[in-house]
C-alpha cells in the first residue's frame, strides 16, 4: 500500500480508503470483518458520515484496541432523530451527535472533523458564518479534532472552502463521469445519455479543474467519495460511456487528479477490500482508464491531457503526465505559483529536454499535441 499526505497537514493516508456506510448496523461481526480485512491490506483511513447508532457502535467495537492506526473522518452535522439520519445546522443536535460519535468509537479525538454535506452556497454561508464552524474551532482548540474538513458534491462550494483558509481537507465526489459535467447539469439526463446527444460536453468541467488546481496550490487535501458514481460506472448499461470501468480504473482516475490523497471505497463485503487493494499491484494496462474515456464522444476529451500516462515511455525520460499536470496548474495564473515551480523543478527531466520525436503523440488516445505543449511548458517554467 502506498500512502499520500493530505494537503499540508502532514497526515499520511493509504491511497485506498474505507467508506464505512455499508457496515451493518445489526451485525457486529460484519463491521469487524471489514475492519480486519482493511487492516490486513494496510488501509488506514475511514470515513464515518453515518449517524446510525448501530453502525457507529459496531465500527467502534471493531476499532477498539487499535484506533491509533486509523485516520478517521468524522462528520459534524450528521445527526439521528426518530430512527432516521438527519442533516442539521442546529448546534445542540450537532454537538450531541458528535459526542455520540466519540463515545461509540471509544476515542477522545477524531482526526478530521468534517463539516457535513454542504451542497449549496446558502448552506455554506450558514455553516461558515454560524455556530457550526465555531464549534469545530472549539473542538480543534481542545484537541478533540485534529483538523477541519468539509464534505460536498458541489465544486463551487468546494472551491469556496478551499479558498477560505478554514478547511484543510475536502471530501469530494470525483469520477470520470462527474468531471465532465458542470454543477448545474441534470445527472439523470447525463446517465441517460442525453448530455452526449445534446453536445453538452467539452472536456473536464472548468469549475472542477479549477477546484483540483486550487486545492493543490493551497495545500488543501481531497479524499474522494462517489469514485464509482454509485456503481453506475461499473456497469456498461448504466455508464454514460457505454462501457464499464473496473474499480481499479476508477481509483486510478481519481488518484491522478491534483490534490487527491485517497479514494474512499464503500465496502460491503471483505472480498471487495481485496479487489480495491489490488490497485496497488496493478500494472499500467490494468489501471488504464483512457481506453474507456477514448470511447466517449470525440469532442468530450479530444486535445485535453487527462494525465493517463499512455504517452510513456519517453526516450528523454520526461514524465509527460506530471509535466502536463504542473503546466496546467501554473497556466491559470499570471505568474507561476512558487509551490508548483518547486514541484516542477524536482522532476528529473523537464519540458526543455524534449527532442520532438513525437512518439508520445502517436500513443496519446486524445490527440494531445504533446511536443507543442512541451515547448509552451519550457517557456512557462524557464526550463
Amino acid at each position: 500500500m502506498r500512502y499520500r499526505e493530505i494537503g499540508s497537514t502532514g497526515v499520511r493516508v493509504s491511497e485506498v480508503g474505507f467508506g464505512g456506510e455499508w457496515a451493518s448496523p445489526d451485525d457486529p461481526a460484519h463491521a469487524r470483518a471489514l475492519v480486519e480485512r482493511c487492516e490486513r491490506n494496510d488501509i488506514n483511513i475511514l470515513d464515518c458520515w453515518m449517524s446510525d447508532p448501530g453502525q457507529r457502535s459496531n465500527l467502534g467495537t471493531a476499532l477498539e484496541g487499535h484506533r491509533d492506526r486509523w485516520i478517521i473522518q468524522g462528520h459534524i452535522g450528521s445527526t439521528w432523530k426518530d430512527g432516521q439520519y438527519k442533516r442539521t445546522r442546529e448546534i445542540e443536535p450537532v454537538k450531541e451527535a458528535f459526542e455520540d460519535l466519540l463515545a461509540r468509537f471509544r476515542t477522545d479525538y477524531i482526526d478530521f472533523g468534517m463539516l457535513h454535506y454542504i451542497d449549496v452556497m446558502s448552506d455554506y454561508r450558514t455553516v461558515m458564518e454560524g455556530d457550526v464552524l465555531s464549534y469545530a474551532h472549539d473542538l480543534k482548540a481542545a484537541g478533540r479534532i485534529r483538523h477541519i474538513g468539509m464534505s460536498t458534491h458541489n465544486p463551487a462550494v468546494a472551491l469556496a472552502a478551499a479558498k477560505s483558509g478554514q478547511v484543510e481537507l475536502i471530501l469530494f465526489s470525483c469520477n470520470p463521469a462527474f468531471d465532465l459535467v458542470s454543477a448545474d447539469t441534470d445527472l439523470d439526463d447525463f446517465f441517460n445519455g442525453k448530455a452526449f446527444e445534446n453536445d453538452a460536453l467539452a472536456g473536464i468541467a472548468p469549475d472542477r479543474a479549477e477546484l483540483y488546481r486550487t486545492c493543490e496550490e493551497r495545500g488543501v487535501g481531497i479524499t474522494v467519495m462517489k469514485g464509482f458514481a454509485g456503481g453506475r460506472l461499473l456497469n456498461a448499461d448504466d455508464s454514460p460511456f457505454g462501457k464499464a470501468f473496473t474499480p481499479i480504473q476508477c481509483i486510478h482516475y481519481a488518484l491522478t487528479r491534483p490534490a487527491v490523497a485517497s479514494v474512499m471505497v464503500g465496502f460491503s463485503e471483505p472480498e471487495q477490500v481485496d479487489v480495491a487493494e489490488g490497485y496497488e499491484a496493478a500494472d499500467a494496462q490494468t489501471r488504464d482508464y483512457a481506453s474507456v474515456l477514448a470511447g466517449a464522444p470525440h469532442h468530450a476529451f479530444f486535445g485535453q491531457c487527462t494525465y493517463c500516462g499512455h504517452c510513456a515511455p519517453c526516450p528523454q525520460d520526461i514524465e509527460i503526465a506530471y509535466v502536463n499536470k504542473f503546466a496546467d496548474l501554473a497556466s491559470a495564473h499570471e505568474t507561476v505559483p512558487p509551490s508548483v515551480a518547486e514541484h516542477y523543478a524536482a522532476l528529473s527531466a523537464h519540458a526543455s529536454d524534449c527532442i520532438g520525436c513525437g512518439q508520445c503523440e502517436k500513443r496519446c488516445p486524445f490527440g494531445v499535441e504533446v511536443v507543442e505543449k512541451m515547448k509552451q511548458t519550457a517557456a512557462l517554467f524557464g526550463k
